[in-house]
């Protein structure tokens, strides 16, 4: 298989906690991301479920659930830990998650963010809901989210007292983090009212650029923090387990053609850095447009509901 890091290891991936397959099959051999770009682990593999299409990193590289309500994920990461840093640093995020929502009226419902963090989104919508569950495994961040007047859990199971009565849940980033993305979406599910939606996001797997970057993009786009790794059809299959239906799928394109061309002919993110023989909105436009319609941007936002309705 192309791309292929010379040296290799032969983890025993177990059954699939989605599906429970024991099919599994390497789409990816060779060191991956731990934390800010450059840092790297030994060779590692990325491997495909042959039932739910799901794929997953070995679990000897990832890291267990305690390590994300810690402080060492923000660190590992070279970010701040308490509530100011992450605010600061996620606020800009929101215009662009309040934009795949689209016209969608939040007026007095009941509201629920799953993985909420330092409730960036949540200081967005709140003024519309009548209430507002903050659920977030990590301690630093509740006593603010208390102060701006949310109900805090640590995990979805802890707010059983509002199962079926959730009109939108929302949780970005976080379903690729945890161990079991079936009992995850399970979890959220009990708390949507028959007609509730939820809104998620993920890093889209068909990223047009682990083609056009190559190794060097492979390396940094899997990563120790995310276990699993979906497109629109394996979110489909994880979804359909854990009783809820995918309604719309969306992609976003976060950075321009400069960020790519810079990977293409250096290995490295340029991030929003532009070049100056790239320096047009116009041609940034086209590419990201030309991304997301194909299903290849970076990021894969979907909206679910409860298949029993």
């Amino acid at each position: 298989m192309p791309g292929l890091a010379a040296e290799r290891t032969n983890p025993v991936f177990e059954a699939c906690a989605i599906c429970g397959s024991e099919d599994w099959n390497p789409v990816y051999q060779g060191p991956v991301r731990d934390g800010r770009f450059g840092s790297l682990t030994a060779p590692s593999v990325v491997a495909r479920c042959g039932g739910c299409g799901v794929d997953r990193l070995d679990e000897e590289n990832c890291r267990d659930e305690d390590f994300y309500s810690s402080e060492d994920y923000r660190k590992s990461l070279g970010q701040g830990s308490d509530t100011a840093a992450f605010l600061a640093g996620h606020d800009t995020q929101q215009a662009e998650r309040l934009k795949v929502l689209g016209p969608v009226s939040l007026h007095s419902c009941k509201i629920a963010d799953v993985g909420c963090a330092g409730g960036s989104f949540l200081d967005q919508v709140a003024d519309l809901a009548a209430e507002v569950l903050a659920i977030e495994p990590g301690s630093a961040y509740h006593d603010s989210l208390r102060q701006r007047g949310f109900a805090v859990y640590p995990f979805a199971t802890e707010a059983r007292d509002h199962a079926g009565s959730v009109d939108w849940a929302f949780s970005f980033d976080v379903i690729e983090h945890v161990s079991d993305p079936k009992r995850f979406l399970t979890d959220i599910a009990e708390l949507l009212k028959p007609v509730g939606r939820l809104l998620l996001s993920t890093p889209n797997r068909d990223d047009g650029l682990l083609n056009l970057a190559g190794e060097a993009y492979r390396r940094f786009f899997y990563r120790v923090h995310h276990r699993w790794y979906f497109d629109a059809q394996a979110l489909t299959a994880v979804a359909g387990q854990a009783g809820l239906m995918v309604e719309r799928v969306d992609y976003v394109q976060r950075y321009g053609i400069s960020n790519a061309v810079t990977w293409m002919r250096e290995g490295r993110p340029s991030g929003d850095q532009v070049l100056a023989e790239l320096d047009n909105p116009a041609l940034d436009r086209v590419w990201q447009d030309h991304l997301e319609q194909s299903g290849r941007a970076d990021r894969l936002y979907a909206v679910l509901r409860r298949s029993d309705t």
